[in-house]
């Protein structure tokens, strides 16, 4: 069985929300993460497995700036900040060295 890691982190790597949920379950289960444990934030980065609606309304409804591409073949283009999404490498530096 595989897992997948879902993960919020601060600017500096450090891990603010952490769980998991099984392999074979769209990433889309991992928006409904526990928003309301998460720490006063400005901005949130995430990959298009995270393009939900009901996940950036209650982003949107928490005051929090999203940095989430659309996803494959989304209804609507969404416009994203491509420079913020680029630091998006360092959460999948961190997951790495974690996993290992």
């Amino acid at each position: 069985m595989s897992v997948k890691l879902n993960a919020f982190a601060d600017v500096y790597g450090r891990f603010l929300i952490f769980f998991m949920t099984a392999g074979q379950v769209s990433e889309y289960a991992g928006t409904a993460a526990p928003l309301d444990d998460m720490p006063k934030t400005q901005w949130l980065l995430g990959h298009r497995g995270y393009d939900a609606d009901r996940f950036r309304d209650a982003l949107q409804a928490k005051g929090i700036r999203q940095c989430i591409p659309g996803g494959r073949s989304p209804s609507e283009p969404v416009g994203y900040d491509k420079r913020c999404y680029r630091h998006r490498s360092r959460i999948n530096i961190i997951i790495g060295l974690r996993k290992d």
